[in-house]
Formats: C-alpha cells, structure tokens, sequence
C-alpha cells in the first residue's frame, strides 16, 4: 500500500426482529490501473462511463430532501476531506459526498444514483490503505460516519448488532460489561469502523487465534447496488444456500453497501499474559517463532518488529523496549488460567533456546498496554525518522519468512536512500514492511515504489499473496494478473457483475481491467467505444 506522504496518521421482504436481525433466515439474490497521484485524476480511463455533465447538480436537491441539506457537500474545499483514505497517494475529490443517517437514507441516496447512472463510493472513517474507498470527480462519496449506533447487544446469544460507522473498539466497550469482547482489531481500532472491517475483512494482531472480521460476522444487512434494502445470513453464521455472506465480506465496497452488521462475541478470557523477548538478530526471533507453533502453542497473537522499526516506535511513543534489540517478539497467550500458565512457562523456554537475552512479562492491563503500544504506533511512528514512506502488505508461508526478510534486507541495502522497516504478524507470515525514503529528493520515490513491487514478488514467488488484510484497492489491482490468471478474473468479475449489472459501486477498485456487463441488448454493428479504446474488456 503506496503511502507517499509527508508523515502526521431473499428473495422478498424479511420479517426483523426485536434487534433488527431478520427472524427468519434472509438471503440477498446475488443480483484501472492505479488511480492518478493528483488530485482530480481518480476518475480516469478504466473506471465506467460515469455521469455526464451535470447529472450530478440535478441530484442534489432530492438528496437534500432525503438527507437534509447539510448533509450534502458540494463545496469543492469541504469536498476535499474525502479526496483519499489512509492512502495519500492517491487523491481524488469527489463529485459530492452525502452523509446519511439511516440505511434507508442509504438505500434512497444509492436508487437516486442507479435511476442516474451516476457511480458511487461508500466510506467508512477512511482509514483503508489501499485506496478502497477512492472516490470519483463524476460520482457519489457515501460517508457513512454519522450511523454509529450499537443497535443491541445481546450477552446471552453473545451477539451484538451495529451500524456500520461504529468504530471497532467501541463494539468491544459495549461488550466489555458483559464479560464479553470482538476478536478482531486492526491497529487502528481506535477509529477504524466495522462498516470499512467488513469491506476489506480486516484481522489485526489477534487474527491467529481468533481469525478475521469475516469469521466474526454473521449476517449484513445491505444497500444493494440497485437501491434495495436487504439481508445476506441470519444471524446464527448457519444460513443455508450459497455463502453470499462469505462473498461480500472482503469484496471492498464493490457488491453493496453495508447498513447493519451482526457481530459474535466472545468471552473474555480468564487470563492473558503478554510477553517481549528481545533478540541479536532476526532470524533467531523467527526460530522462535517456529519453535512456538512447532510446540503446538497457539497464542491469541505473535508479533515482530525489527530494529528499524523499534527505532521509530521509540522516537514516537518512548515503549522502552530492551536496548540493542534487531528483533523483539511480542507473544500474547490467553485463556484458561492454568492453561496460559503451562503455556507461558513453554514459550519464555523455547525463545531462551532461540536466543532471547531479555524476556518481559506483564504483570497488568496496564503493563500489556505499554507493550503493545510501541506495535500499534508503529505505521504512524517511521514518520519519526524518515519524511515519506510506503505500508506494504504482503502475505508468506511462515516457514518461508527467514529467506523473505533476508531478500527484503537486500533489496534495501541495493537501493540507495531506500531503507526498509519490518513489522508483522508472525504467526500467520503478514508482512508489513514500511519502504522509508525522501520524497523530496529527485527519483526518490519511484526507487521505493520499486522496491516496494519486488516485495510483493517475493511474497508471490514463495507461495504467499499480495496482500494480507489492507486489501487492493486501487493500489495493488495492476499485481492481481500476477497472482491470477485470467480465467480467474473472469469468474470474480462474472461475480461482481451479478451483483452490480451496471458497474456503478465503487467502480474501478480491485481489477487491472474493468469488463463490461449488463449491457442493454441490442445488436452490435461497431466495438463498444470503450473497447475499442483499450479500456475495458467484454465478456
């Protein structure tokens, strides 16, 4: 994920039921290239036809009269906000940005859209790094910030029902009183929403043990592309039928929009115990990273940092982690209390035998606070020692992680005012390298996007993927042929266009080559214009 910045951070109705859950089980019917630097360019070839010249001011009043004139922005300073998510290099301002306060507001802006033929893009609190939520200077930004309602929480069915602007942490203070919390949590839980967790089926730190967004959702209710309001799954995660539920989480905004999400929960362990081990060298924090998962433990989450990194978070948050650290080893063990004590004991072992020559235990909340402080900064931190940088997110088999991070440190050494600082989810082989450079200096910034490429070919050359939970975006969609062939675009773009006919949902994002579907019947004498330009592709 490109981050050049100057740093700063069915079928029918469905009958609901007393916390807006369908009480039946409901079923929804399954009805490019990069985005330019500049501002004004998000709307470029490759992303539909768009609205024409005006199509868009004769919107405005009745989306005033649906979700009140101060809710609709048309001023182009205003309009600016929402020119980019957590991705600053790619910057576009939309055509106007509505914030509505209800999914029937939602469904009502979206069938205003439709009827249009005018593209729209929903947005949560745009915190994404991909470029997901990119909007389109001929379209629609749906802001969905204002719906940040916990509906209900329900402790005996341990299920809660919210909005999609809801921060993530803030499910997990609704729960806490219950003895309850949400596994998944991203390192901007603090204000990432659930609606954009959905979108990009985001994990976090905890996903080792505890999995990603998707394993934690057990029913959406949606905005479909047409402007109906409907439910994908029940509730109960056991919906019989096609997995449209599965389908839509991770789809990036392109099959709908989110309106209500039901979440699990669950309950809070009895004991957790977070330990830092510090190592003279990386490889021997990934031995005993091996070594752990070998013993069969499996702790709720194993992260690493790499001296760079520990540099940066130190400049930004002062963690105090041991001095002279390459590597330090964050290990989180939860559970049964006898349980994460057999297991504590197990790990402070096996990364002695690694090499640890300091190992920290937190005593409390608070403690286990302070250790992960330094990790969650840590993407805000490198702002601290270098003026721009680029949040890659790369996945690869665990056991290929010694040959990866070797290959990453020698790409960097090759490139001159290139550095490169490591942190990631160890346990599961997700990268998070931070290609740290000088924007200001002449090539500076094409030499990181290099080497921030040649990092995604590593992960994809030793079995792994181009991305872990950031998603694709306009960023990454140029590397997906490299990940799959064409037959497997196709069968996921047939997907899409079941979905969204027209194209219009947050058009552009994910495929290097948008295709044409649902076009109206009629005979063809000539190539579509688009084709035969060389922008899209036709079934």
């Amino acid at each position: 994920m490109t981050q050049t910045q100057p740093v700063a951070d069915g079928s029918g109705p469905l009958v609901a039921g007393a916390d807006g859950v369908p009480a039946g089980s409901g079923a929804a019917a399954a009805g490019t290239a990069a985005a330019g630097t500049a501002a004004g360019t998000g709307a470029g070839a490759g992303r539909g036809a768009g609205a024409e010249p005006g199509v868009l001011a004769g919107l405005v009043p009745g989306l005033r009269a649906v979700c009140g004139a101060e809710n609709v922005i048309t001023d182009p300073l205003e309009l600016r906000t929402y020119e980019c998510d957590g991705l600053t290099a790619h910057r576009c301002s939309p055509g106007l940005a509505v914030l509505p306060g209800t999914a029937e507001q939602v469904a009502a802006v979206v069938r205003a859209c439709a009827a249009a033929g005018v593209p729209f893009v929903a947005r949560g609190s745009g915190t994404g790094l991909s470029g997901g939520a990119l909007p389109r200077t001929d379209g629609v930004l749906i802001v969905l910030s204002r719906m940040r309602r916990v509906i209900t929480v329900d402790p005996d069915s341990r299920r809660a029902v919210v909005e999609p602007g809801v921060t993530n942490l803030a499910v997990s203070k609704a729960a806490e009183p219950y003895g309850l919390f949400y596994a998944p949590d991203p390192s901007s839980q603090v204000v990432c929403s659930v609606g954009g967790n959905v979108a990009e089926n985001s994990g976090g730190a905890h996903c080792l043990k505890h999995g990603f967004t998707v394993h934690h959702v057990t029913g959406l209710e949606i905005v479909t592309p047409a402007g109906e309001l409907t439910w994908i799954g029940d509730g109960t995660g056991a919906s019989p039928g096609y997995d449209l539920l599965g389908a839509f989480i991770g789809s990036e905004g392109t099959l709908g929009i989110v309106t209500k999400i039901v979440v699990k929960l669950l309950r809070s362990p009895e004991a957790v115990t977070t330990l830092l081990a510090a190592f003279k060298t990386m490889g021997a924090g990934g031995s005993a990273v091996s070594a752990i998962i070998g013993a069969g433990i499996l702790p709720g989450a194993i992260e690493m940092m790499d001296a760079l990194a520990i540099e940066a978070a130190e400049a930004a948050v002062a963690c105090r982690y041991p001095e002279g650290a390459a590597a330090v080893l964050i290990v989180e063990l939860d559970g049964p209390a006898a349980d994460v004590e057999r297991e504590t004991a197990a790990v402070r072992e096996l990364c002695e035998q690694a090499g640890a020559y300091e190992i920290r235990a937190a005593q409390d909340a608070a403690e286990r606070t302070a250790i992960w402080t330094g990790r969650k900064s840590a993407f805000a931190a490198v702002g601290r020692i270098s003026p721009a940088y680029i949040v890659q997110d790369g996945v690869v088999p665990r056991t290929a992680l010694p040959e990866v991070l070797e290959a990453i440190a020698e790409l960097s050494a090759q490139t001159p005012g290139v550095r490169v600082a490591n942190v990631f989810h160890a346990g599961d082989g997700n990268l998070h390298p931070l290609v740290l450079f000088d924007d200001a200096k002449p090539d500076a910034t094409e030499a990181a996007e290099e080497v921030s490429g040649q990092i995604l070919d590593l992960c994809l050359s030793h079995g792994g993927s181009i991305t872990g939970e950031h998603g694709v975006g306009v960023d990454k969609s140029r590397h997906m042929p490299k990940m799959f062939g064409a037959d497997d675009l196709d069968t996921m773009q047939l997907v899409r266009c079941a979905f969204d006919p027209a194209g219009l949902c947050n058009p552009g994002k994910v495929f290097p080559t948008p295709r044409l579907c649902g076009e109206v019947p009629r005979i063809q004498r000539e190539p579509h214009p688009l084709v035969a330009s060389g922008q899209l592709e036709q079934f």
